[in-house]
This record gives structure tokens, sequence and C-alpha cells, in this order.
């Protein structure tokens, strides 16, 4: 089992050092990887019909991921860097496959993307992108994106992209593997189809239902969960009497990663009060769960 450490976006703050102390303080803890989430712009909720039901509004703070993707890499020189999840259709396809494909490159091979659809329509409409479409969409955009890191010059045309005799330069040194997140039935079905892992953000008992869910339509497509990775969040607040019996749920099912997550969700108590807060819970954690780390 190997445990990452989800970024604080929302209480971390802006100070480039703080940001660096903590990313440092995962590694040489032993934590496997760094895990970020995604948002571009955030917005206003009230008024707003049909109605934003996600947690995030114009306060939340979010630092664009693939910029601090290399500023982590250069920060640090083992850890992985996880994308949980990069909002994929309110993006630019063949600008992702190039700074997804320059982080890689320039992290040593560290890099996990993984995607999503998203909620927020907001978000979307301001980044020029179609909410409507965002499934079918991403579909496309995974393809493309294999394409786009393994061939020199492509020659693609899709629904919704064409590509004539052109490639990225330089080409990242694998493929990088595209995981997928959310939490409805069609992106379990989408996943289990053309992804090479899950991330479950939910709370515990949600995300180990979802997974029996996921684990059914892995079999319809005839995929071996051995090959399909899988990597669950887990929150801090669940408190130390919880910790590694959540861990272990997972271990027991044969997840591949757990990332502890220091932000409250909604309805699971307050957040940290400070950055200092969230460096200082990283060795709370490992002191308790690090044991059964790989």
């Amino acid at each position: 089992m190997k445990i990452g450490a989800v970024f604080p976006h929302l209480e971390i703050g802006a100070d480039p050092i703080v940001i660096r102390d903590w990313a440092q303080a995962v590694e040489e803890l032993g934590y496997s990887h760094i895990l970020v989430y995604d948002h571009v712009i955030g917005a206003v909720h009230e008024g707003r019909e049909p109605k934003l039901w996600g947690p995030y509004t114009e306060e939340s703070s979010f630092h664009e991921i693939f910029v601090l993707f290399g500023y982590l890499a250069a920060c640090t020189s083992r850890v992985g860097l996880a994308s949980g999840i990069l909002i994929l259709p309110q993006r630019q396809t063949v600008l992702v496959a190039k700074q997804a494909a320059e982080v890689d490159l320039l992290s040593g091979g560290r890099l996990r993307l993984g995607v999503g659809t998203g909620w927020n329509y907001v978000e979307y409409d301001s980044l020029n992108e179609d909410f409507g479409n965002r499934g079918k969409r991403q579909i496309e955009q995974v393809e493309l994106l294999r394409k786009l890191w393994q061939e020199p010059v492509v020659e693609y045309e899709g629904k919704w992209h064409k590509i004539e005799r052109a490639g990225l330069k330089p080409l990242p040194a694998r493929q990088i593997p595209i995981w997928f997140g959310g939490f409805t039935d069609v992106v379990f079905r989408r996943a289990a189809e053309i992804g090479d892992g899950f991330i479950f953000g939910s709370g515990q008992e949600q995300n180990l239902e979802a997974m029996k869910v996921l684990k059914g339509y892995l079999e319809q497509h005839n995929r071996s969960p051995e090959e399909f990775g899988i990597e669950a969040l887990l929150n801090y607040q669940s408190g130390p009497d919880k910790w590694v019996e959540e861990i272990q749920a997972w271990q027991d099912i044969g997840a591949d990663y757990v990332s502890m997550r220091g932000m409250a969700l909604r309805g699971q108590g307050e957040g940290l009060v400070s950055p200092r807060d969230h460096i200082d819970i990283l060795s709370t954690y490992w002191d308790v769960v690090g044991g059964l780390a790989d």
C-alpha cells in the first residue's frame, strides 16, 4: 500500500516557502505521492439556475495545477505527482498533452493524470468550453492524449478534434497513466472501459460501495482488477482510532494507493486553522499509519 497526501489548496495559502516546506515534509516523512485537485476559476453560487451544487465558490483558493506540479517537481526528488482530478473537458486537449508530457519529463516520470468532468458549468462557460457534452468529449480526449504521447506525428480527426500531421516534441518517455475520478455510474463505466485506474473521493463508506460497482464494470469489460489501479482519499478528521482501520479496508480490497486529506469535507467538522497545521498533521498521521506503507 502506498500512502499519499492531498495538497491542502483551501488553507495552504500562497507563500511559496510554505508550499515548498509542505511538499518536502511529505517526501521526507515517506509519503509516496502528492495528490492535487483542479479548478481554474471560482463562481458565486447565489442566484444561479441551475444551481451549483459543488463545494467551492469564488472564495475558494486553487493553485493552477500544472504550474504547481512544475514547482513541486523542482522542490522534491522522489514523491509522485497525481491530479485528483484534472477537469479535462474544460481544457484544450493538445495543451493538456503538452503540459502533462512536460511535467512527466521534468519530474523524471512522476506524473499520474487523474481526470474527471467536473460540476461547475460557470467554469466551463468562462473557459469557452461546452459543459453539455463534456462526458462524450472526454472519451475522445483520452484517446487523443495517448496518441499525442506516443506518435511523433499525429493524423487525427474525431468529432471534436482535428490534427493534421503535427505532434509534440519532446515526447514523454512513456504513456502517462490516465486515471478517472467522479461519483456517478457513468464515470465508473467509462473508467472500467478506457481508464488505467480510479480515484475515489467521497467518504469511506460511499467509496467502498462505489468500489463494488466499479468492480462489476471491470468484469463486464473483461479487465482484471489486479491490472487496474485503485486509490481512495481518506479523511484526517476520521481520527486516529479509524486511520489504520480505513487503510486496512483498502489493503484488503487490493488498492494501490490511499491519500490523507486534511481539508474537512462538508459535515465533517472544521478545516485546519493554518498552513503550519497542515505540515504538522503530516507527521501526526504518518506516526500512526506509516508502518502500513510499502
